[in-house]
């Protein structure tokens, strides 16, 4: 049965929401709009490290609802931007939570394994080697396996 009465609609509802329940289960939370709000700060924070053309080469492998908050408010004349180091990085992710008490760098840790399992590995290695080294490590050394 369908949502919202269109099929487009209803498949990137669900496949937005199984990327939330799978990054809940990597943070360990049960908290679908925390969820979200880690998944969003975190990809618009590296959205705005990359070069415009590697914004829209991952940008095109997002679920179409994901998509919409990776661009949600960007400015491509101001990227990339200078956040060199992890601190900055993760400061960009923390303030997205207005007072919420979470761990940025877990936070960060666990949205790039979640790209690491729905993202080619070729997008994923493009996307790293524009990373400053101290955010890059930030990614996980695991084996590729694409989720479904």
């Amino acid at each position: 049965m369908s949502t919202t009465g269109l099929d487009v609609f209803d498949t990137t509802v669900h496949k937005t929401n199984h990327w939330l329940n799978n990054l809940e289960n990597l943070l360990g939370w049960n908290d679908k709009h925390k969820a979200y709000l880690a998944l969003r700060s975190t990809l618009q924070a590296l959205r705005d490290r990359l070069t415009v053309e590697e914004v829209a080469q991952l940008g095109a492998q997002l679920p179409m609802l994901i998509r919409g908050f990776y661009y949600e408010g960007w400015d491509p004349t101001h990227t990339p931007q200078r956040i060199r180091d992890r601190e900055q990085f993760l400061l960009r992710i923390k303030q997205q939570f207005r007072g919420d008490e979470i761990n940025p760098e877990g936070v960060a840790r666990a949205v790039f394994a979640l790209l690491e399992h729905r993202i080619t590995e070729g997008e994923i290695e493009d996307v790293k080697n524009i990373l400053p080294a101290e955010i890059r490590d930030l990614w996980p050394n695991i084996p590729r396996s694409r989720a479904a």
